[in-house]
């Protein structure tokens, strides 16, 4: 498991990696653009040629992009798709020029809407991104649940899966909170084993491609979306441990989102911490 932590690109690219290394990053997670605004951020070759010298000369094996939060697939303004599908776009094609392992993006939401609608909206609009863009793969994330958002069930993910019919492009990033607040119990090695097990039920071995491990400040089933400090929260050290330690994901890159101290975003001791927590899980499990 490449274990790292969502990093600022601002400055240039390769200072994303600058900051990934100095905080003892294995992989980072960027935004390609500005989270407030549609507009997308223009790299050049030698922007993209600074990065990919800068992360080869780096210890940093994975970069993610995130799709921008004001991203809505799934909306029912015509306008607001047509932006989603723009920005998504772009972002698959920054990934695959900088050598992403993907875009995460969350899926959209219904808001107060039919939600079997919502699904095929979001489904034809991700399924156009990747027809308008080459190589990148695009990973849905697993939401909390509040507010309409689609993806806070293995079915509806399943269900939106099906709706983008992408094939192997399109896969599933897995966040630790969301999972908790959404009703599945992740805090222990057994109740995270039969979890995953559903999850290769319902949308197919391998589907499964990042991680996010964000502790959560909310209970198990709240469906609310409040990040926490590793073992600060809800699933606590045990439970970070138990989804860090699961045999299936050790290949993958898992990004830490969390606060951190003062609010400035994970930390070097927060990045080791998770790093230990990791090797005593997997020696748990013998």
């Amino acid at each position: 498991m490449l274990i790292g932590a969502h990093v600022s690109p601002s400055g240039g690219l390769p200072k994303a990696i600058e900051r990934g290394v100095q905080r003892g990053c294995q992989a980072i997670q960027i935004f390609n653009q500005s989270p407030r605004m549609w507009k997308p951020t223009a790299y050049g070759d030698e922007d993209i040629a600074a990065f990919r010298e800068a992360m080869a000369d780096s210890p940093i094996e994975a970069v993610l992009i995130h799709a921008v939060y004001l991203l809505n697939c799934a909306s029912d303004d015509k306008d607001i798709r047509a932006k989603s599908l723009a920005s998504l776009t772009h972002s698959l094609r920054v990934g695959q020029a900088i050598g992403a392992a993907g875009v995460v993006l969350h899926p959209g939401s219904a808001k107060k809407g039919h939600v079997g609608e919502a699904i095929a909206r979001a489904g034809e609009t991700i399924a156009q991104a990747l027809d308008d863009s080459e190589g990148c793969e695009l990973h849905l994330e697993n939401t909390a649940g509040a507010g309409g958002t689609l993806g806070r069930s293995f079915d509806e993910l399943a269900q939106l899966l099906d709706a983008a019919d992408a094939g192997r492009r399109l896969g599933v990033c897995l966040d630790s909170c969301h999972l908790l607040a959404s009703g599945y119990d992740i805090r222990t090695p057994d109740e995270m084993g039969s979890v995953l097990r559903e999850c290769s039920r319902k949308l197919g071995r391998g589907t499964v491609r990042s991680l996010h491990l964000n502790d959560s400040q909310t209970p198990l089933g709240s469906n609310r979306d409040r990040h926490a400090n590793i073992g600060a929260g809800e699933l606590g050290r045990k439970g970070c441990a138990a989804f860090l330690s699961a045999p299936s994901l050790q290949k993958l890159p898992c990004i830490l989102e969390t606060p951190g101290e003062n609010r400035e975003g994970p930390s070097r001791k927060e990045i080791a911490l998770a790093m230990r927590l990791r090797d005593k899980g997997i020696a748990a499990r013998g």
